[in-house]
């Protein structure tokens, strides 16, 4: 675990973070890894000094498996509402499923790292089909400033192109984007580090993906907390140049699906 600001913490589960906001003794929850990431997710909630049943909410970046399975047990544990924006909550309660399926992944796990990933996935819950059916639109918490009524005051940043309803979440408090997997500076997956999109196929529309970079890059945040890789320190401008360039030059060599 680690204090990104000033009650803002960043945990690392199966391949995959977290974020735990405290105010007082409230808390918000931002993803929740896989299904059997909870019992780490319960006890991150406690080693910041508060409860699972301090949780005002889950919300979610987005509803793949690694990021939806661990509120899916907290919800029908504790019963917090588990919150995203409306496409997104769609998503969550399976109405339709955006996700890499087991059959890309075999195709692939000739390669050493798809294998490894793969065993360490499967034996998380990735093949769980974890759904939150109740999960709900957050709309009805939003304040006026545009900030959800929440620990933290996390304010949405609907971001479509790694899901056709990702949303990141900026804390304008602490100066903290956290962008699920809109923007990553790593994955065991591949070698680099440091600002990239993720490259197919694990994004649905990968042009709109590089194109909602410009949402994240307004919030003017120091901080940025990816669904994968370690925290970033510095303009989050700068973050997307570098994740931008990146993707421009997989795009010359051919390695991404981008027009």
């Amino acid at each position: 675990m680690r204090e990104v600001a000033d009650g803002v913490f960043c945990v690392t589960g199966t391949a995959v973070n977290w974020v735990v906001v405290r105010s007082g003794r409230d808390v918000t929850l931002i993803d929740g890894g896989y299904p059997r990431d909870v019992g780490a997710v319960e006890a991150s909630i406690r080693s910041v000094g508060a409860r699972p049943e301090d949780l005002r909410a889950v919300l979610l970046t987005h509803a793949h498996a690694d990021h939806l399975g661990g509120p899916a047990v907290l919800h029908s544990r504790y019963g917090v509402p588990v919150l995203t924006g409306a496409r997104e909550a769609a998503h969550a309660r399976r109405e339709f499923l955006e996700q890499v399926s087991p059959a890309q992944v075999v195709i692939r796990s000739w390669q050493p790292r798809w294998a490894l990933w793969g065993v360490r996935i499967i034996a998380a819950g990735a093949l769980s089909h974890a759904s939150v059916p109740s999960a709900q639109d957050y709309d009805g918490l939003l304040g006026a400033d545009g900030a959800l009524d929440l620990p933290g005051g996390p304010v949405p940043i609907p971001c479509a192109g790694h899901t056709s309803g990702h949303t990141a979440y900026h804390l304008p408090g602490a100066g903290v984007l956290v962008s699920g997997d809109a923007l990553v500076t790593g994955h065991e997956l591949w070698g680099w580090a440091g600002p990239r999109l993720l490259p197919a196929p694990f994004a649905h529309d990968p042009e709109a993906a590089f194109d909602t970079l410009d949402a994240l890059a307004a919030t003017g945040a120091g901080v940025l907390v990816p669904g994968h890789g370690d925290p970033w320190e510095g303009d989050l401008r700068d973050a997307v140049t570098v994740a931008r360039g990146h993707a421009r030059r997989e795009e010359r060599a051919g390695r991404t699906r981008r027009a």
